[in-house]
């Protein structure tokens, strides 16, 4: 008998999705600046945390994490009874299909939008719908046009990634006002941090039914390692996602590394004066070389060439001198490469390498 065993309708349309590589056959002094990492890394008092957590290793972490809850509430002056922890905010994202979206029903998204939200939206059975930008900024009108009775869910990334871009608090309250009743709009803030006196929708989720923001710990704060995030909404959908999430979804030392990260707003203060001055820097020197990219607001530079096939060899020549960005054409963006902001010595080191290429290039 032929076996029948077949995945989910939606599952084997996922690629498999692939990090940013770490390391260059034959090349030494490797910097990677592909995966919008903090360069700084974690601050002492996380650090601290961390390996104070050893001695617990042999308990079952909380599994209400209220300690790091109350503490986000603290920081952000939010009601810790409407925040739920994930691992990273993509397991946030991943909740918000399974319990919103299903067969029949549509998941909005951008262009050039982060990855995770087609992926999530297709485990779940959902349909994704992209929507064009203009000038890869998200469009709000295009949006809203987009918007039909089976739209259940709408990310929007702000600051985006891999562009960026970002729309202001008007055009978000427009969004949320607008769209149809039985949608959520999901509020991507894992950049959030890098933007002075910006609560990456925490307001708009105060004052509406249908708002939902997520953040992660992976950026500003460096635990990419850990892989904490979280999400802030409505009570009664947070309610919901405490349903599908796991009890131990969190290890004890990501627990307690974040609890001390987000307590530490003078080392995040100084993480992101730090990235503002080298992505200031970084853009100037090369736009000075024929290299424009759109004003970023995040931790990264969308550094445009003139077609793909300079896009591919100005990435080969980066990676001959030990520097790894990400391509983007998985995005919709073939002639670009993603650039993180390193420290000072890594942003000197892409400089030099452009302006070798550019000089070189045909």
């Amino acid at each position: 008998m032929t076996a029948q065993i077949t995945p989910q309708p939606g599952i084997m349309d996922i690629a498999l999705y692939e990090g940013g590589s770490a390391h260059i056959e034959g090349v030494e002094d490797v910097v990677k600046l592909s995966s919008n990492e903090n360069p700084l890394g974690p601050g002492p008092a996380a650090l601290e945390a961390f390996r104070a957590s050893a001695a617990s290793l042999a308990r079952y972490p909380s599994s209400d994490h209220a300690e790091l809850r109350a503490a986000i509430a603290e920081t952000h002056a939010l009601d810790a009874g409407r925040i739920i922890c994930g691992a990273g905010s993509d397991e946030v994202i991943a909740f918000l299909c399974q319990a919103y979206a299903g067969p029949g029903d549509e998941v909005i998204h951008t262009e050039h939008g982060f990855a995770m939200y087609r992926i999530s939206a297709l485990a779940a059975g959902a349909t994704p719908v992209e929507v064009a930008e203009t000038n890869r900024t998200t469009h709000v009108d295009a949006i809203l046009a987009a918007c039909t009775e089976r739209t259940r869910l709408v990310f929007i990334a702000n600051p985006n990634n891999p562009t960026g871009t970002m729309i202001g608090g008007n055009a978000l309250a427009r969004l949320a006002d607008g769209l149809p009743p039985q949608a959520l709009l999901v509020l991507d803030g894992a950049y959030a941090e890098y933007v002075a006196d910006y609560d990456a929708g925490a307001e708009l989720v105060e004052t509406r039914e249908n708002v939902v923001m997520t953040r992660t710990f992976s950026k500003i704060y460096g635990l990419g390692a850990l892989r904490v995030g979280w999400g802030y909404g409505p009570r009664a959908v947070i309610d919901v996602l405490n349903r599908v999430r796991g009890p131990f979804n969190l290890s004890t030392p990501a627990l307690a590394a974040a609890t001390a990260a987000v307590r530490d707003r003078d080392y995040t203060a100084h993480c992101r004066a730090e990235n503002a001055k080298w992505r200031a820097w970084l853009a100037a020197e090369l736009a000075r070389i024929g290299v424009p990219s759109d004003p970023s607001h995040a931790n990264f530079i969308l550094a445009r060439l003139r077609n793909p096939a300079r896009a591919e060899a100005c990435d080969a020549h980066l990676k001959s001198r030990g520097l790894i960005v990400r391509k983007v054409a998985a995005y919709g963006l073939p002639a670009a490469l993603r650039i993180t902001v390193g420290d000072e010595s890594a942003c000197r080191r892409v400089a030099a390498a452009m302006a070798e290429f550019m000089e070189t290039a045909e």
